[in-house]
Parts: C-alpha cells; structure tokens; sequence
C-alpha cells in the first residue's frame, strides 16, 4: 500500500505461560495448556464445561476447508500467538508495521461465572501481555483487561494498566455491578478520560452473544454467525441513549470486530427512536441525535466489510479503523495487502491514511 499500516484488531493466542503468573490461590485452576484427543491444542478452563479449540482460534492461514478441522497439534499453529519474535515476522509477511493486541482465551472468560476467578486470570494475563510488548513496544501495543468486580477496583486496575505501559483497557460486555450506563460507573469513565485510556468492548465478549449462548436463534448452525456483533451493537446504544457520553464527552469507547457496514442504518435507527418516541420510552438525558454522539465517541474496527468503505460519507471516516484480526479463522492476514486494495476503492487517498494509520494512532497515541 506504500504506507505504514496499523491493524487496530489483532489478538494474541494464549498458552499456557499466560496464566503462569496467576494469583498463588488460583494456581490449581489457572488456564491450562493441553492436547485434546478430538480438539487437538486446546486451553482448559477451570468451571467451563469446553476447552478452547486453539485450532479454531489461531486459524488465519487455514482454508476454509481446514478450518473445521480443529485437531491440529500445538507445534502446528501459528506461533507468533504467544511468540513476539514470531509475531514480528508476520507482521513483516503481511505488510503490518505495528498491531493493537487483544487476548483469545481472555475474550472467553469475559464470559465466566466466578468474577474472582476472572479477576485472577485477567491480572496473571495482564502481566505476561506486558512482557510479550516489551520486545518491540512501538509493534506490539497492548491493552490490557480489568474484570470490574467493582467500579473502585475497576479504577485501580486502569492505573496499573496505564503504569504498565498499555494504551487501552478491554471489558468485559456484561459487568457485574448494575449496567455500564449508569451513574456509579462515572468515576470509571472520568478515569478512563483522566488516564487517556480509550475503552473497548470486543464481539463475543458478553452473554447471549457468544456460540454457546445462542440456544434460541433460528435455522441452522451458521446463522448464529450472524448474531455475533449484536452484544455489541446494545452496547454501543447502551453508552448512546444511556447518557454515558452526555456525562462524559471525552470518553472514547471502541467498538472491536463488530464491522462498521451496519454503523449508518443504526444511527438512523436511533435518530428515529429518538425524534418519534422519546418521550414514552426512556433514555439517559440526552441532549442531542444520538447519530451526534455515535459519531464523536465511538470507534469502529473491521477487517473486511466493504459496506463500510463503499458508504464512507454515511459514517465518520476519522473513527473508522482497520484491522486484520491476526490470528483468528476471520483473519485477512496474510492477504491483507490484496483485500485492502479493494477496500480503499472507494476511499480518497486521505480517507485511506485515516482508516489505516492516523485514527488509531491519534486514538492511542502511538509514535509509529
């Protein structure tokens, strides 16, 4: 592409090693490393009935064929999941001069039943993150997870992400103390400003939006595919009607993996809720169209979704950022360079630096 690229979506995938650092009275139950007899590599998860399929998981090189076929032996995957070094080298393979990293076990156990337990295994997860980023930090941008067993804990846990060095805080979709819109969670938000710590919420992340959760969709299997971004879609309106960017304008929240083709009909959804029905359905005490927030506050990541470049007037381009979801099954890695030759078809030349540098590097603050 001629440019440097910044993916604002990738992952690292967890072995064992990342939970060695575990909370001493978690040990017995840390997330262990196996190989399972009919799912191959495979982390364990202490109270969830399934391993994780690492060969689901670390699947970007696969065919689509291969993809269901997830019992690969460990020495078979990707590396560069939990090996920096390696990490660097697809970068280098797919034309990606830095990424922004997510965990794969740690969206799982967003998921999980025991919040103390969460909290162990996002703090042991917390700690390995930042020694994989020590190897190239301006390559490897971390964020780091806060389980938010409570909004004052939660805070705490933002200034030991920002002193570590990450550049964003990933939670989980559902908290356990009330619902992010309201009002006790604004000393989190003002910390989140005060930190210049942008908040995400990644698909797959919150109940009800996961594969295991979706006892009650329609059709075949397939279709619970298409009800992966939905957690997120409630999210995103959640912050918007709930008055949480009314409160706090500077707040910056993205919106990871969700795709962003869907971004221009929502906020014309919202608009018309808005102007028709609010004054019988509540909202939070807005002031303006929640189009006007959605745009101002929100972040949209993608990897392939040309819906959202073809209708790049109908979305704020300065919040629009690409990702390759290294190294997940719906990876464009490594033919990112020839799907991004599609995508920016429709873009002007600075419509494309912003989706694939300047909004994620002004978002996190990144010399790169």
């Amino acid at each position: 592409m001629g440019q440097t690229i910044i993916s604002a979506d990738s992952h690292v995938a967890e072995n064992g090693d990342a939970f060695a650092q575990i909370d001493p009275r978690f040990r017995d139950r840390a997330p262990r490393q196996i190989h399972h007899e009919s799912l191959g590599a495979a982390m364990t998860i202490d109270g969830m009935a399934m391993p994780v399929p690492m060969g689901m998981i670390i699947a970007a090189d696969r065919s689509p064929e291969q993809i269901s076929r997830f019992a690969v032996g460990w020495d078979q995957l990707l590396a560069g999941g939990w090996d920096a070094k390696a990490r660097l080298a697809d970068q280098d393979r797919d034309g990606i001069h830095a990424e922004v990293l997510y965990p794969s076990v740690g969206m799982v156990l967003c998921n999980h039943p025991d919040v103390d337990y969460m909290k162990a295994c996002f703090d042991a997860y917390n700690r390995w993150l930042a020694g994989y980023c020590e190897t190239d930090p301006k390559r490897l941008i971390g964020i780091g997870m806060s389980a938010v067993r409570s909004v004052e804990e939660a805070v705490d846990d933002l200034r030991a992400i920002k002193a570590a060095g990450f550049k964003g805080v990933m939670l989980p979709g559902i908290p356990r103390v009330e619902d992010y819109d309201q009002p006790v969670y604004d000393p989190l938000w003002e910390a989140a400003v005060d930190l210049e710590l942008p908040v995400s919420f990644h698909i797959l992340t919150t109940r009800g939006s996961n594969f295991e959760d979706q006892k009650f969709l329609r059709g075949p299997s397939i279709n619970k595919f298409m009800a992966i971004i939905r957690g997120n879609q409630d999210l995103m309106g959640m912050f918007v009607f709930g008055g949480v960017f009314e409160r706090h304008p500077q707040l910056k929240v993205v919106c990871v993996e969700a795709d962003a083709g869907w971004a221009p009909h929502f906020m014309y959804r919202m608009d018309h809720a808005y102007e028709r029905h609010r004054f019988w359905l509540k909202t939070g005490g807005i002031t303006r169209l929640p189009s006007e927030y959605f745009k101002e506050s929100i972040y949209l990541t993608f990897q392939d979704d040309r819906v959202a470049t073809h209708m790049s007037e109908m979305v704020n381009m300065r919040r629009v950022m690409w990702a390759n979801d290294y190294p997940h099954s719906d990876s464009t890695w490594p033919r990112s360079q020839e799907i991004l030759a599609g995508l920016v078809a429709d873009l002007s030349p600075q419509e494309t630096q912003w989706m694939l540098h300047d909004n994620v590097a002004d978002l996190y603050g990144l010399d790169v």
